[in-house]
């Protein structure tokens, strides 16, 4: 009996471990849904759009400082979130663009950073150094947001509709092609 509970016992390790996905610095595309880390479906706070949240934002996760974000919460709102990484030299290049882009639309269009393949104080340092702090982002350390939407490598950006539609671009934009999308969007 003693050996059927350790069995058991690690049968239920291996399937906890397999579900949690590869390791970090390899985000790749899942087979079926997304599992989610949250599905609460309770009252949206007041003020806010009674839109069902997409599956892809039914997500919990921790941002680079620390604060707890619910995915949900940003349905009924236009979203777009940019996947990024510290050490992304393509990265590093966009981000004034977004800190601008988020200047420019962040009253109707609610900007999420996603940043992953990297541990949270190399996270900081580049919202830090970029002036990125006027929009939250995910502390994305073992790329289970990144899966959630597709993104296997970095640049890339979900646009999210009030409506709920979701887009997923995973290449690089231009600074002209993401106005004009956040344009549309708004």
């Amino acid at each position: 009996m003693f050996g059927i509970r350790v069995t058991a016992g690690s049968l239920v390790l291996l399937a906890a471990l397999t579900a949690c996905g590869g390791p970090a610095g390899s985000p790749g595309p899942t087979s079926g849904p997304p599992a989610a880390t949250s599905t609460s479906t309770s009252t949206p706070p007041s003020g806010t759009s009674a839109v069902a949240a997409p599956e892809q934002l039914k997500f919990t996760a921790k941002t680079v400082d620390g604060k707890d974000l619910n995915g949900a919460e940003l349905a009924g709102k236009p979203v777009v979130l940019w996947f990024w990484a510290p050490w992304c030299p393509k990265c590093q290049r966009e981000a004034p663009g977004m800190a601008a882009a988020q200047k420019e639309h962040g009253e109707k269009v609610t900007f999420l950073g996603v940043a992953a393949l990297d541990q949270v104080p190399a996270m900081q340092q580049f919202v830090q150094k970029y002036g990125l702090q006027s929009f939250q982002h995910v502390a994305d350390v073992d790329s289970a947001v990144w899966k959630r939407f597709g993104v296997t490598a970095q640049p890339a950006y979900a646009f999210v509709g009030s409506s709920g539609q979701v887009e997923v671009v995973t290449s690089q934009l231009s600074e002209q092609d993401l106005k004009q999308r956040l344009s549309k969007l708004a």
